[in-house]
């Protein structure tokens, strides 16, 4: 057997043809979503990027694993402790380890390991290779590695490979020679002139006026990235180069699947199409970010094709990333493990019976710290730390008629808001009962100053609020941190 994970960093379903997207952003992995079944309601429990993969490879809550941040105690793992064993479980019964147990070869191109000092990440593969960019490379410098493996191993029938690409994460890298493949397409309809000027007031990191976080500095090195827009060619800059993130991810990609064809195994080989997270792209006023517990951060697509099962097919049901561990062990028949959080989609995939879950609970740790409620049509957001974006506490937004999170209902419909409370306790109790030490992460990140991309900023962004006439921003987050613990001051 033969297994393709495409782990495609940042990406968004909904900027994919597949998915419905105008641009013609994914013809190849369209091809692929054709020949398997596409998933809608597909999230990543734990976001950014370091949470999702602690989640996806453990098979558990951020809560549970303990990794849920980029900085302090909440970006590393929770220890094992006094039952850690000669090998750590936790290591051993990792989505990787799966594959090993069903009598793959496993092999891992990908820097996340690296950029985030996540080597858990690694445990299980057999081989892995790393240009040592830490995130920053193009898809041109991985996708030859895995075509010069795929030859050298052109006679072996037994492997899994890990594809990791990041050309859709910022600073959006695609190399100029690649073109401008979408200039001439429209801009998305529901960023019109006015909400783009509501956005240039916004007070918070990577809003429109800094897109670099907190300021509107470029680099020379990424052309494709801007520090800012003001105005609806500068908003292009921004779409466009996200998309042609992407658009030159499945064109590299389109390297491999033809590489397969030529070796006469593609029809074989099962692929599985995935993400870490999405991308905020004027969504709560954010821009080329993936900084909040919200449907454009946490939807993630999922797409496989795997022999036996459907094509064609669409499963609308909610799922989690950490959900793939369980199915993939189904699929190989393999013995699941009680460690994980995850719940089988394997009958879905054959067309037995839908395997979703009544409702999800997303996190954000790293950028803010949050956690939402996603259920029916509904996405409840609760807030502990805004990350200087003065979010309220409670926000509600309606997402199958404002999918772009535009009008906050929370204060129209305290009853629906009430539901997605208890449901985030349920889930929240549940997940506290099978902690070990009864611990929640989310309280270690407080306690350190607040989410790790606001520490030490505070002032020098007050400063920025109030030399780009938006006093009025400056004003409210001094009122709200001025003399709070949790301004972003690390402490030991």
């Amino acid at each position: 057997m033969r297994i393709l994970l495409i782990d495609i960093d940042t990406l968004r379903p909904d900027h994919m043809g597949c998915y419905g997207y105008g641009r013609n952003t994914t013809p190849n992995l369209d091809e692929v979503a054709r020949e398997g079944v596409r998933f809608e309601n597909y999230y990543c429990s734990d976001a950014p990027c370091l949470p999702s993969r602690a989640a996806l490879i453990s098979g558990m809550f951020g809560i549970r694993n303990g990794a849920v941040g980029h900085g302090g105690t909440a970006a590393d793992r929770r220890l094992t402790g006094a039952d850690r064993d000669f090998q750590d479980e936790a290591d051993l019964q990792n989505l990787t380890h799966v594959f090993r147990r069903a009598g793959l070869h496993t092999v891992s191109f990908s820097t996340f390991a690296e950029r985030h000092s996540s080597y858990w990440f690694q445990a299980g593969f057999h081989e892995v290779y790393n240009v040592g960019k830490c995130g920053n490379e193009c898809a041109d410098e991985v996708v030859p590695m895995a075509l010069d493996w795929l030859e050298r191993n052109r006679n072996r029938s037994d492997w899994y490979m890990h594809l990791h690409l990041w050309d859709p994460h910022t600073p959006y890298r695609a190399p100029l020679d690649f073109g401008d493949p979408f200039a001439q397409d429209p801009l998305p309809d529901w960023i019109t002139p006015e909400v783009l000027q509501a956005h240039i007031h916004h007070t918070g990191p990577h809003s429109i006026s800094e897109i670099n976080m907190f300021t509107d500095q470029e680099n020379p090195a990424f052309p494709r990235h801007p520090g800012s827009a003001h105005d609806m060619q500068g908003l292009r800059r921004v779409i466009d180069g996200y998309d042609t993130g992407i658009a030159y991810a499945d064109a590299q990609l389109g390297r491999v699947f033809a590489l397969l064809r030529a070796q006469g195994i593609y029809d074989e080989v099962n692929i599985i199409v995935t993400s870490d997270h999405g991308e905020n792209l004027g969504e709560l006023g954010l821009y080329s970010e993936h900084a909040t517990a919200d449907h454009p951060t946490c939807h993630i697509p999922m797409i496989v094709k795997w022999q036996g099962a459907q094509r064609g097919a669409v499963d609308r049901a909610l799922h989690y990333s950490l959900d793939l561990c369980p199915t993939v062990a189904e699929l190989l028949q393999v013995e699941k493990c009680d460690r994980w959080d995850g719940v089988s989609y394997a009958p879905s995939l054959m067309g037995e019976s839908s395997a979703g879950r009544p409702y999800l609970v997303l996190s954000q740790m790293a950028h803010v710290c949050q956690r939402s409620v996603r259920f029916g049509d509904w996405l409840y957001m609760r807030t502990y730390h805004d990350g200087f974006h003065l979010f309220p506490k409670e926000m509600l937004y309606n997402l199958a008629e404002d999918p772009h999170e535009q009008h906050d209902l929370a204060a129209d419909m305290p009853e629906i808001c009430d539901h997605a409370v208890r449901l985030y306790l349920q889930w929240h109790d549940e997940a506290m009962l099978r902690n070990p030490d009864g611990g929640d992460p989310l309280w270690s990140v407080m306690n350190e100053g607040g989410p790790y991309h606001i520490w030490n900023a505070f002032d020098t962004y007050l400063d920025r609020l109030e030399h780009t006439g938006r006093a009025d921003g400056a004003a409210m987050l001094r009122e709200k941190y001025g003399r709070s613990p949790y301004n972003g001051e690390k402490r030991r």
